[in-house]
């Protein structure tokens, strides 16, 4: 199904990135940027509940031509797809980083940062092509939408992180979560209705049986 919106999104997720200096002296950070097939909790508004979830196969027709690696997705370029510092590969776990640090000072002190364990997660910034949408209700009536995201169209950035969100992630999971929820219930109560009109005309075919019958 396709996505209802070309916008930027952004996700952390709680996977570590790992430093190590080479032989040659390169600086190299490496990490995931998304995991395939772990739910996690996007948003929460009252009785309903938010999962999303990336499909292994969200990468295959992505545009990740000039990616950049950022931190908290602003300011200066730490690495770059288009000159080589930066690689990104799908695997079986998720979309795998690995970017060479020591091209600039900046990138030396990012180095330093997640080596000391200051800085040690990652985030990345997409646009979402299409995606799949589950909803169900558990015994004691609390409703949630499961998201699998199949397709993502374009990666603009992957970011090494400090906090578990920030300002962007917070508002793009916000956003989507609102819109999710909004058309679940949506849906639930058109369900609802026309569960209301089955019952309102069983009540009408069983009271025209018992005059037949009379």
């Amino acid at each position: 199904m396709p996505a209802k919106t070309d916008s930027r999104e952004y996700r952390n997720i709680a996977a570590e990135i790992e430093v190590r200096t080479e032989e040659d002296g390169r600086m190299i950070a490496e990490g995931y940027a998304t995991t395939f097939n772990q739910p996690y909790e996007l948003y929460r508004n009252g009785d309903m509940t938010v999962n999303e979830q990336v499909d292994p196969e969200a990468f295959a027709e992505c545009d990740m031509s000039d990616v950049i690696m950022q931190y908290d997705h602003a300011g200066r370029v730490f690495a770059r797809v288009k000159n080589g510092t930066l690689r990104l590969e799908p695997d079986a776990h998720g979309l795998r980083v690995w970017a060479d640090l020591g091209g600039t000072e900046i990138g030396r002190q990012l180095f330093e940062e997640i080596k000391g364990g200051y800085t040690d997660k990652m985030s990345f910034g997409f646009t979402v092509k299409s995606d799949r949408k589950e909803r169900s209700k558990d015994a004691e009536g609390r409703k949630s939408v499961l998201r699998t995201i199949t397709r993502i169209g374009k990666l603009f950035d992957v970011s090494a992180v400090s906090l578990p969100a920030n300002d962007a992630t917070e508002i793009s999971s916000r956003n989507i979560g609102d819109g999710l929820i909004a058309e679940a219930m949506e849906e639930i109560r058109a369900e609802e209705e026309r569960q209301r009109r089955i019952g309102e005309i069983r009540k009408i075919l069983n009271q025209e049986e018992k005059t037949h019958d009379e």
